[in-house]
């Protein structure tokens, strides 16, 4: 029964050792939940990735003959593609959690930002790709050679290809970024992961491959965070006060 203050409420008992314990070991485990999420993340959507480039024809001279022989492959990259965001979402997580106190609100708004930007664009083609599907479903004979088709065609290629992966570039450099001002993952991880963004940010293409470079930079901070923490070895303070320094 707990003690009565003097105004007549219950005094707050003291936490227990078990309890904060336990509380510590919750937060341990969060952030190699988040990591193993965001491995998950980049081996389901490079799955996908490779699925849909090997169902779907090249867009040049795209008659839509792929869609007899490939609707099956394809729907079952469609399928995958919402559980490789919902981990993609932990992954977001994780890799705030590891800024902790030392987040800057400016360049973690950016971040944030372009993170859900990218995952939104992906969730649109994805749909559009679905559409495609569904339509020569209804209209196997009719869909293929009609303006519609080339229209969607166009629409997933330019959503996925183009203004996804420009996201994703942004959703890099603004982590690359904060890495740099704050330490919290080593200095070669920043520098590989601008020059990643670089890449996703400036090459114009329309195949489907060059995105499969994002879930593999996704693998590899994730692995990095995991082997860390299940190391024991969380980023520490070079001065004992200012940003963390990495490993």
């Amino acid at each position: 029964m707990g003690a009565a203050r003097t105004d007549g409420g219950p005094l707050s008992e003291p936490a227990t050792p078990d309890i904060v314990t336990a509380k510590v070991e919750r937060r341990a485990a969060t952030p190699i939940a988040g990591a193993i999420a965001g491995i998950l993340f980049a081996l389901l959507f490079g799955l996908s990735v490779t699925l849909i480039r090997r169902s779907v024809g090249d867009l040049t001279g795209d008659t839509g003959a792929w869609l007899k022989a490939g609707a099956g492959e394809l729907k079952l990259a469609l399928t995958l593609v919402p559980f490789a965001g919902l981990f993609f979402l932990w992954f977001i997580a994780v890799v705030r959690e590891r800024l902790g106190r030392f987040e800057d609100q400016f360049f973690s708004t950016v971040f944030l930002g372009s993170g859900l930007l990218f995952l939104a664009m992906v969730f649109a083609a994805a749909a559009s790709a679905g559409a495609i599907v569904a339509s020569y479903a209804h209209d196997p004979s009719g869909f293929a050679a009609s303006s519609t088709y080339l229209y969607a065609r166009q629409i997933v290629a330019q959503i996925f290809n183009i203004y996804a992966l420009r996201m994703a570039a942004i959703f890099q450099i603004s982590q690359a970024t904060l890495w740099l001002r704050t330490g919290v993952m080593p200095r070669w991880m920043a520098l590989l992961t601008y020059a990643v963004a670089l890449v996703l940010l400036f090459v114009v293409t329309q195949s489907p491959w060059v995105i499969l470079v994002f879930p593999a930079w996704v693998f590899l901070v994730s692995a990095y965070i995991l082997v860390a923490h299940l190391a024991g070895r969380a980023p520490v303070a070079p001065d004992g006060a200012g940003p963390e320094a990495a490993d």
